[in-house]
């Protein structure tokens, strides 16, 4: 059950990046349409992809390192015993 948790953490963190890199290739796109309100929305949409993908990139990664502290204390308490 604990592989399955953190597989299903690096599937979201690369579902995440995966949005991160379509943001800026439509951020690039955005810059060849000719119509200034094309433009805009665009831009914009492109923008709001990308800052909703780093954030839940950075929550994944957070979320993950917490964990792995979490369940490394513990070990390192026994080692000791």
């Amino acid at each position: 059950m604990k592989y399955l948790w953190w597989a299903v953490q690096v599937l979201c963190l690369l579902i995440s990046l995966f949005f991160v890199v379509f943001g800026i290739d439509l951020i690039r796109g955005a810059y060849g349409l000719n119509d200034p309100f094309s433009f805009i929305m665009t831009f914009f949409a492109a923008s709001f992809i990308i800052l909703i993908s780093l954030t839940l990139a950075l929550v994944f990664i957070i979320k993950m390192i917490r964990v792995y502290r979490h369940l490394r204390v513990p070990q390192a308490q026994e080692d000791k015993s």
